[in-house]
């Protein structure tokens, strides 16, 4: 806006301003002295009536923002739409944490319109990136994109969604059924004798666990699988009070044990072969000495 165009808009304003005030002037003589203070402030203050929408006549004769293209306004209507429509579904998936299986297809279509604002050309070779996302100090568009992008970052969910955001990975699905096996169980055996439970479950709690295992090693795992076995052992240890030996302890007890009684072994062989040395040294001497007795017995004789 010009500096002409801008000084005609102040007067403007203020010619307005005297005209409404002055047709509106209160003479405060015709005001009687047992009036309330409501009525003197109602009458002192009453406002005009043609005030307001003479200024908003004024102001919808200039654009809202001269730097956004219908185009542009468009994809941003459409992020406002999709970025909702992903928070709503993230607020439910908090606990128990489901926000990976639940909400990728919400944060894929997220993606699209945020790319399309950022990268893509729109027609007559129009770009939003600047108008969009960098024209301010605040960025508002650009912040609240990568606050969800961070969040989705430190889910982990790209280890439990195939590429294009279309659906699960195939371990991750295979985890759920594994899960929802080792859930079925313990509602079928949750009331009574928890021993029962603890017997029957045993072997799909301790499928689920070796799972696990395979997909920590292989980086395949996501917050809602760490959320689903977490809460899944708790129930196991300290709900139905059961225990699972680890397999692997087994051999890590028998070298333990081995090592410990080395030391009793080594000094018992030790002791062992010495006497057996000192037995063969003394038996001849025993026997020279048995000689030369009868020698003697011999020749008193």
């Amino acid at each position: 806006m010009s500096f002409h165009t801008s000084c005609f808009l102040f007067i403007f304003l203020v010619a307005q301003f005297h005209t409404r005030v002055s047709c509106d002037v209160v003479d405060l003589n015709v005001l009687n002295v047992g009036d309330s203070p409501a009525a003197v402030h109602a009458a002192v203050f009453k406002p005009a009536l043609g005030w307001s929408s003479s200024l908003s006549l004024l102001l919808s004769s200039f654009p809202e923002d001269l730097e956004i293209s219908e185009y542009c306004s468009d994809l941003l209507h459409i992020f406002g739409q999709r970025y909702v429509s992903y928070v709503n579904c993230l607020v439910p998936a908090a606990r128990p944490v489901k926000v990976c299986q639940n909400c990728f297809s919400s944060y894929g279509s997220l993606i699209d319109i945020y790319r399309n604002i950022s990268d893509e050309v729109g027609p007559g070779n129009v770009s939003c990136s600047i108008s969009l996302l960098h024209s301010d100090r605040l960025m508002v568009v650009y912040l609240l994109y990568h606050n969800l992008e961070d969040l989705w970052t430190k889910s982990g969910c790209e280890h439990c969604v195939t590429e294009g955001f279309l659906a699960l990975t195939n371990d991750t699905l295979y985890f759920m059924t594994i899960l929802n096996q080792t859930h079925s169980c313990f509602e079928k055996y949750h009331q009574g004798n928890h021993s029962e439970l603890c017997t029957n479950c045993k072997d799909t709690y301790r499928q689920l666990n070796e799972l696990f295992s395979r997909m920590e090693k292989n980086l395949t795992l996501c917050i809602d699988i760490e959320d689903a076995i977490n809460s899944t052992r708790k129930m196991w240890s300290k709900t139905f009070n059961c225990s699972l030996p680890r397999e692997e302890t087994v051999p890590v007890i028998a070298v333990s044990s081995f090592m410990l009684f080395l030391p009793i072994i080594f000094y018992l062989s030790s002791f062992l072969h010495s006497e057996q040395k000192k037995r063969k040294l003394i038996h001849p001497k025993r026997a020279k000495s048995y000689t030369s007795l009868m020698n003697i017995q011999d020749k008193q004789n």
